[in-house]
């Protein structure tokens, strides 16, 4: 009798429970909108603490390298408690160092080299006008063809000013009225750097903290279930972002020597860029090559040329033969699914969403292969 009360209740709560989930779907369904707004409200509310997170798993990576080497035969207390905030500081200094510096380097020359190319195309209007009011074009192959064609390059000339003063001007009112936000997003990324070194701070309490609450409050199987998940999408990030950026280092100092070996102008400067870039996976370097030709074209044209061309080279190189060996090995996914995730995540969150996609598909890769295994061990 007993059994048989069990039995019912069992059965009653799977009834109600499920009942309940469909009632849930079918209102959230009927109020998408509200939903949907509900959840960009809630993570809107808590960007700083997401972005903090993000930036946790990021800095955990080169930290926990520096804390493994700091002090390491040191048995006093002092500088053991050291260790943890040293390499705090160490990570922080070396990761926003790096992205400053880039764009102390780069950025002011980028704007620059826009505008000698235009200049240069101002100029070459200029050129194009007089030439053709000196030159007869009947003489020449197809000449008669060409004086046909009757271009009013002054009027064009007028036009292509007009446009990029324009532009500027559009330029100047939207970084003007971009401004609060900037002063938003830097107060939310300040937060989220002070919670983030509080996260690696106690990163271990943390985590205890984190199992206690989901074996208390979850069923046994289900929590078991999450922490593993958990463990594995940890370990993914974390293989990802190391092999990533010593992927951008072999990349960025090929495109030194290599550069440096053609005479090709900015070597170091667009050799660091290359380098930073290429931490987005697949569609990086090729961003990193656009904004580099584009520097060297104003210096010398040919050379930019050579520089693309070199570049697409050491691409090929860099996708066959070190990519596979460097981040894949880590990762362990296949090249097809890598470029899946650069282009849904890139998608859904841009450069941060093609940075996150990779080690997101590939946690996924890996569990879905554990728990094809094991299903496949229990069918046979």
């Amino acid at each position: 009798m007993p059994e048989d009360m069990s039995r019912q209740r069992q059965a009653a709560k799977w009834v109600i429970g499920t009942a309940a989930a469909c009632i849930l779907i079918y209102l959230g369904v009927r109020h998408i909108q509200n939903v949907a707004n509900a959840v960009m409200w809630l993570v809107d509310l808590l960007r700083p603490l997401w972005i903090g997170a993000i930036l946790a798993l990021v800095l955990n990576v080169p930290m926990s390298f520096i804390e493994r080497r700091l002090f390491r035969k040191a048995k006093d207390a002092g500088r053991q408690r050291t260790r943890r905030p040293l390499a705090i500081v160490l990570s922080l200094v070396l990761v926003l160092g790096v992205f400053v510096g880039i764009a102390f380097l780069v950025v002011p020359e980028l704007v620059e080299a826009v505008r000698l190319i235009a200049q240069i195309a101002v100029s070459a209007m200029d050129s194009l006008a007089e030439l053709e009011e000196d030159v007869d074009l009947s003489r020449l192959p197809f000449g008669e063809y060409l004086a046909r064609i009757d271009i009013d390059w002054e009027a064009l000339k007028l036009q292509l000013e007009g446009w990029f003063a324009s532009r500027g001007g559009a330029v100047v009112n939207q970084a003007v009225s971009a401004m609060s936000s900037v002063v938003g997003g830097l107060v939310n990324f300040f937060i989220g750097l002070v919670f983030a070194i509080y996260a690696l701070a106690n990163k271990e309490l943390l985590k205890r903290q984190a199992c206690r609450l989901i074996r208390a409050w979850l069923p046994k199987k289900f929590g078991g279930v999450l922490i593993h998940v958990c463990s594995v999408c940890s370990a993914t990030f974390r293989d990802f972002i190391a092999g990533q950026a010593t992927e951008a280092v072999i990349l960025g100092t090929l495109c030194i020597i290599g550069m440096a070996i053609l005479r090709i102008p900015y070597a170091p400067m667009v050799g660091a860029l290359i380098g930073v870039t290429a931490l987005i996976p697949v569609v990086g370097a090729f961003v990193g090559t656009i904004v580099g030709a584009v520097m060297i074209l104003t210096v010398n044209p040919f050379k930019a040329f050579v520089f693309v061309i070199f570049l697409l080279i050491l691409q090929q190189v860099e996708g066959n033969l070190i990519y596979p060996r460097v981040v894949g090995a880590r990762i362990r996914l296949p090249a097809m699914w890598v470029l899946a995730a650069v282009t849904v995540g890139g998608n859904l969150g841009g450069p941060l969403g093609m940075l996150l996609g990779v080690p997101a598909a590939s946690a996924a890769y890996s569990l879905l292969r554990e728990a094809t295994e094991i299903r496949e061990k229990t069918a046979s």
